[in-house]
């Protein structure tokens, strides 16, 4: 863009000659301008003409003015060289700028669309890395539910009721040590302490362990939760049995208190 100024400031000086021929040509087409201007108010139609014959005489004189330019051959304005050169030369610096201009305007709609390219292709690439996704997980699940037949279902069930009973098994050893630990079954004292507490002389030897009576009640609650009750007999040592029922642990029977049932924790 520089250059084309530069070029344009060092054309645009002209001799005094050609200048002042300029001039003249310039003064000369104003005043034939003039002429053609003043012919054409003093050859405006009357008013009081009819509209359709002021259209016609209006197309018959286009009609014959447009056969008179296509009779006259083209000619310059001036004959001069240096003249026409200038004019040559600022008609190529207009031009140029105007292509410069239209370049910068490409250059910027390029740049917008190579940037909107390579976003859709980065949107793109996503949306393949997510279909692809998509199919991987659907082959893997496709290969699950063909490898895991009823059989394997089957067995896989009962790997899992195995499992649990192995976890409640341990978990009852857990608590039994811990029962038996903190709570242990009742010991014969001897004689002199017996008798300073009136405790009688004589433990039942068929007492159950607290542990024992915990794993009973479940059992029954789980065998035959329709009926849940346990019938307490010598062998349920009264002190634990009237510890689970103050405890929340287990509830007695509301018609027979000899019987009891685990409580209800779900």
């Amino acid at each position: 863009m520089g250059e084309v100024r530069a070029d344009r400031g060092a054309a645009g000086q002209l001799s005094e000659a050609a200048e002042s021929e300029l001039v003249q040509l310039c003064e000369e087409q104003f005043a034939e301008l003039e002429k053609l201007q003043n012919e054409i108010i003093l050859c405006e139609p009357d008013i009081r003409e009819n509209p359709q014959e002021r259209s016609v005489n209006r197309l018959v004189a286009t009609d014959a003015e447009l056969k008179l330019w296509m009779s006259m051959q083209p000619s310059s304005l001036a004959a001069n060289t240096e003249i026409l050169l200038q004019a040559g030369k600022d008609e190529m610096l207009k031009l140029c700028s105007e292509l410069e201009m239209l370049v910068s305007c490409c250059e910027v709609k390029r740049d917008k669309l190579r940037e909107t390219k390579e976003l859709e292709q980065k949107w793109l690439e996503e949306k393949k890395q997510v279909l692809l996704a998509a199919n991987d997980h659907i082959e893997r699940l496709r290969v699950e539910k063909e490898k895991y037949s009823e059989h394997n279902i089957l067995l896989d069930t009962k790997a899992k009721i195995k499992k649990m009973k192995d976890y409640q098994e341990k978990l009852m050893e857990l608590l039994g040590d811990i029962l038996e630990r903190h709570v242990p079954l009742p010991q014969n004292e001897s004689s002199a302490n017996k008798k300073k507490k009136n405790i009688p002389q004589e433990i039942n030897e068929d007492l159950i362990s607290l542990s024992q009576i915990l794993e009973v009640l479940m059992d029954k609650v789980m065998n035959t939760p329709h009926d849940p009750y346990v019938t307490l007999d010598h062998t349920f040592w009264p002190p634990y049995v009237e510890m689970l029922l103050r405890y929340g642990i287990a509830v007695r029977h509301q018609e027979n208190n000899f019987k009891i049932r685990l409580e209800t924790f779900f």
